[in-house]
């Protein structure tokens, strides 16, 4: 039996084959290091969604092929989109790896551990619907907090947005039962989860493939039902297939959190014709504003890309225009990457990285400001809030998050006046908020 170092890189929905592929390998009797030093194999999920991600997950194996030559580690397993994306350069180029599997793969991580001889993806950009889904019978261990975790509903997305590759990844849309699902949060909550978060490509795409209209809106309404769960919430949602029932099962209940993450990507018609998202910035004004008067009190988090190919000054102007009138609760803003694979590499003319760079800064900029205000408006105000233990900034601070705060991807609450020995990580306390930061709040705890 080995000694399993796992370095899992990129999204939630990695992760999860991560947790996965570690629950396979712990079914199998192997065990698990936090150090990768110690470890007899080193496993790298990788990511390759854009220039950077494939940067840090070379970067990563390199690092890991290093201590096959200082450490314990005799062998080195390479999966993920990186895996899937490109076998051959891996296979070619980093001779220490002695495994690659890819995003389908993930049920051969023990036979690739024993040693046997497990062949690299062979065909990028295949679409047959009976590609791999992990169900609720499929080993899974945490690694992340014992009090939250990911549920993935679907694997794979049926979009053809122009600057994507993950379709190609990860193949076509395929959904899990919801009675799977289900079962998986039961035994989650069963061992202490307490806030789950439904992700795949598409979230509002959740059901399709199986037949069902509304597939999101009946899946949240039986994990309501799960007794011992206090937060449900669900990230990436498509504007279009936003439906009047989603938003009535959001308001209605009290344990799915008023957190709506939608990517728009942009707001000028012209460049989301080119990024074949379709819509206009009045179609999607519509769309925020039908959300937030169905959901009083919701948070909306959204994304842009700024610099995609053929987007004008104009073009430009009308997204500043359409986030400032807005006021989104959070904005993630990204330079385009040009991908290839992808329809939008063959679209001209290409905008300057320095001038993408420019815009990106201007459009964070003005979302500083009303994120500020926002932020302001909170002092003084009570929310429940879930401790996650001690502060990533200081020993002396608690951290916790509002059911406006999504794990990993938004700010944080930290408190500065509790001893840490009286709240445990995983426990719901009231906060009273008494200060603001950058990114983050500041807190009492509501004796």
């Amino acid at each position: 039996m080995a000694k399993i170092g796992f370095i899992s890189l990129g999204c939630p929905k990695n992760l999860v084959d991560s947790e996965v592929m570690i629950g396979l390998l712990q079914a199998q009797g192997h065990t698990l290091t936090t150090n990768p030093e110690e470890a007899d194999v080193l496993v790298v999920n990788t990511c390759s969604f854009i220039e950077d991600s494939r940067k840090e997950s070379i970067d990563t194996i390199l690092e890991a092929a290093e201590l096959k030559k200082s450490g314990s580690c005799r062998k080195l397993i390479v999966t993920g989109c990186l895996a899937e994306r490109y076998p051959k350069e891996i296979e070619s180029d980093l001779v220490e790896v002695d495994a690659i599997l890819g995003t389908n793969q993930v049920e051969e991580i023990a036979r690739a551990v024993s040693g046997e001889q497990i062949a690299p993806p062979d065909t990028f950009g295949r679409s047959n619907a009976d590609l791999y889904l992990y169900s609720d019978a499929t080993p899974r261990t945490l690694i992340g907090p014992r009090y939250s975790a990911y549920i993935k509903i679907s694997e794979g997305c049926d979009h053809a947005c122009a600057f994507c590759v993950i379709p190609k990844i990860r193949g076509r849309l395929r959904s899990r039962s919801i009675d799977s699902i289900v079962r998986e949060a039961e035994r989650l909550a069963s061992e202490g989860v307490r806030e789950i978060t439904l992700i795949s490509q598409d979230t509002t795409s959740y059901g399709k493939d199986l037949g069902m209209r509304d597939g999101l809106a009946a899946l949240l309404q039986a994990l309501d039902r799960v007794d011992a769960l206090r937060w449900i919430r669900f990230l990436y949602v498509y504007p279009e297939l936003v439906s009047d029932r989603l938003i009535d099962v959001i308001n209605s209940s009290e344990k799915i959190c008023r957190y709506v993450d939608m990517p728009l990507q942009h707001a000028s018609a012209a460049v989301l014709k080119a990024m074949k998202r379709g819509g206009t910035r009045s179609s999607l004004t519509r769309v925020v504003e039908r959300i937030r008067r169905g959901i009083p009190g919701v948070t909306f988090r959204t994304t842009m890309i700024v610099g995609f190919p053929g987007e004008t000054k104009e073009d430009f102007a009308t997204l500043q225009d359409f986030c400032r009138e807005m006021e989104f609760d959070r904005l993630g803003v990204f330079t385009y990457s040009d991908e290839e694979d992808t329809i939008a590499r063959g679209i001209e003319p290409k905008v300057p990285a320095r001038t993408a760079k420019r815009r990106r800064e201007i459009l964070m900029k003005q979302q500083s400001a009303i994120a500020s205000r926002k932020n302001n408006q909170l002092v003084g105000k009570e929310f429940e809030i879930l401790i996650e233990g001690p502060s990533h900034e200081s020993d002396l601070l608690l951290q916790g998050r509002l059911r406006s705060q999504a794990p990993e991807i938004d700010g944080v609450c930290l408190i500065n006046d509790s001893e840490i020995g009286e709240v445990l990580p995983g426990e719901f306390r009231t906060i009273r908020i008494t200060r603001t930061l950058q990114h983050d709040l500041l807190g009492k705890i509501v004796k």
